[in-house]
């Protein structure tokens, strides 16, 4: 699949995308000037080097956070389309922009509610511009790249590297402040992947009863899922080893929210059915639709796939 050459203008301002990076960059924003920034706390990313080599040089930070976005916007200029490129390239600016016109006073000087208040701030805008089709930090450009040549997974790259960041701050600033800001980064980070993923997080769920057939159809008929079935045997049990007795087990793949439901319409049909969950790093292929637990990739695939829709490539 190849990237999209063509600017998609109603896709870039459509209402949904312009309302989620406006309330992103917002968050971003109240979180940077109002927690981070005062304190010298870090997120990880271009927003991490922005900080220390403005401590180091003097130079501002909006001024930093461009220059140094500018060459991973160009790599998704050259690897996603002009379309994402364009759009992340908007919202850095508009965030430039807005923390030069708005004030923001600090809100606390207590370093865990900095910690944890800035880190879910900046997560939450991270992640919502994700969602609005753009990015805030040109850094998971890279790492996402990087993946294809490496037996290191995205999350495993960008932490290298934002490790490599936390490692320079305590050296500018303290090691405290940055271990400080390994908690934002951490708080960040799990707040991007909710916002991006919330209840779309997909976990496998596998279930053996003896109204299989029945627990088929429900999940098939009734929940629309697809499924897997193994051949298995149940038995074995403390004190009546010999005893045992083929079974079916019954694996397919739900969110969040669908679990609760499905183990309770399960119950319903056979008390005694025993079910275990297992957490699902990515999923692709089949019939289901396509989720990873990296927000950025999430993003990347399913722009792909909507440019060469709409773009008709």
């Amino acid at each position: 699949m190849q990237k999209s050459d063509k600017i998609n203008w109603r896709a870039l301002f459509s209402p949904q995308s312009v309302i989620y990076s406006l309330l992103g960059i917002f968050s971003a924003t109240v979180a940077l000037e109002g927690f981070m920034l005062p304190n010298h706390f870090l997120d990880g990313g271009i927003t991490g080097i922005s900080i220390v080599v403005e401590e180091l040089l003097q130079i501002p930070f909006t001024y930093l956070l461009v220059a140094f976005n500018l060459p991973f916007l160009y790599l998704g200029y050259k690897k996603i389309g002009k379309t994402f490129a364009l759009r992340a390239l908007l919202s850095i600016l508009l965030l430039t922009v807005l923390m030069h016109f708005l004030e923001v006073p600090a809100v606390t000087e207590d370093k865990v509610l900095i910690a944890v208040f800035g880190g879910f701030l900046i997560g939450l805008g991270l992640g919502l511009v994700i969602k609005g089709g753009g990015v805030l930090d040109g850094l998971e450009i890279m790492a996402f790249y990087t993946t294809r040549n490496s037996a290191f997974s995205t999350a495993e790259i960008i932490l290298a590297l934002n490790g490599l960041i936390f490692l320079g701050a305590a050296f500018v600033f303290d090691l405290e402040t940055a271990m400080y800001s390994f908690l934002v980064y951490f708080t960040a980070a799990k707040t991007t992947d909710y916002v991006v993923n919330g209840f779309e997080e997909f976990t496998a769920l596998s279930i053996i009863s003896s109204e299989c057939e029945v627990v088929k159809s429900l999940i098939v008929n009734e929940y629309g899922k697809a499924i897997t079935v193994y051949k298995g045997e149940r038995g074995y049990l403390p004190g009546a080893y010999e005893i045992k007795h083929d079974c079916d087990i019954v694996m397919t793949i739900v969110t969040r929210l669908e679990l609760h439901r499905i183990k309770e319409a399960t119950l319903k049909i056979d008390p005694n059915a025993f079910f275990f969950v297992q957490r699902i790093k990515e999923v692709k292929g089949g019939i289901g639709r396509q989720t990873t637990k990296d927000p950025f990739k999430d993003y990347v695939r399913k722009n792909l796939q909507r440019s060469d829709v709409e773009t008709g490539e």
